[in-house]
């Protein structure tokens, strides 16, 4: 079962978490103070609401729990920021991720039980959203509009295979240019090489092509 999505907070930030993981396909709950706000991204998400994050009931009648990942998103507020990711906590959601906004807010967090703290100034909202989907994404770096480059861990689905069996490039659209084999960086690798649990793979491609690939064998 693919995994669930509550943003909380759409800033520019929480947006564009919201956006990229709802163009990738999957379920995005966005949660915001702000009925204008809530308006603005309610075409592009499944479910938009209005709500108070600092309200326990309101987001348990909202069924916060069933969410896998909640990203708090707020902004400049770190009271709500810090209150929001507590209750979240204190309520067993799986995974929360918070964005910080300065060092101390970010000490705090990790403190009360943020599971990752995320700073917008260093981690994109895509970015940050492409890392959401799997723990096997190690990183995502953008080349263009339309290419990019992905490091994912190789997952249980692909230990044993070699690319050759693969065919990564005629399935996926997808170029193979290395394998991180720990210290160690094959490249280019042969169409022989057996991929083994620790390996990293990295991938060159369209967007569309890897976001496929990367929901595939996310784990």
């Amino acid at each position: 079962m693919r995994k669930q999505f509550a943003i909380i907070g759409m800033g520019r930030f929480g947006s564009s978490v919201a956006r990229t993981l709802s163009q990738l396909g999957f379920e995005v709950m966005a949660i915001d103070s702000r009925e204008d706000t809530v308006q603005e991204i309610s075409s592009i998400v499944t479910h938009a609401v209005q709500a108070d994050s600092t309200d326990e009931e309101a987001l348990r009648a909202l069924g916060i729990r069933n969410f896998d990942v909640v990203v708090v998103a707020i902004g400049e507020d770190i009271q709500a920021s810090i209150l929001t990711t507590l209750i979240l906590k204190e309520m067993g959601i799986p995974t929360v991720v918070v964005k910080a906004v300065n060092d101390l807010h970010g000490k705090v967090l990790k403190k009360i039980g943020a599971d990752k703290v995320v700073y917008p100034e260093r981690d994109m909202g895509q970015r940050v959203a492409h890392h959401l989907i799997s723990s096997n994404i190690v990183d995502y770096i953008e080349l263009s509009a339309d290419y990019s480059i992905v490091e994912i861990k190789v997952s249980k689905q692909l230990v044993g295979k070699s690319l050759i069996q693969l065919d990564i490039r005629a399935k996926y659209g997808c170029n193979v240019i290395a394998i991180k084999q720990n210290d160690k960086l094959i490249i280019p690798p042969s169409a022989e090489e057996i991929l083994r649990s620790e390996d990293i793979l990295v991938l060159v491609g369209k967007n569309s092509n890897l976001q496929a690939f990367e929901v595939t064998f996310a784990e």
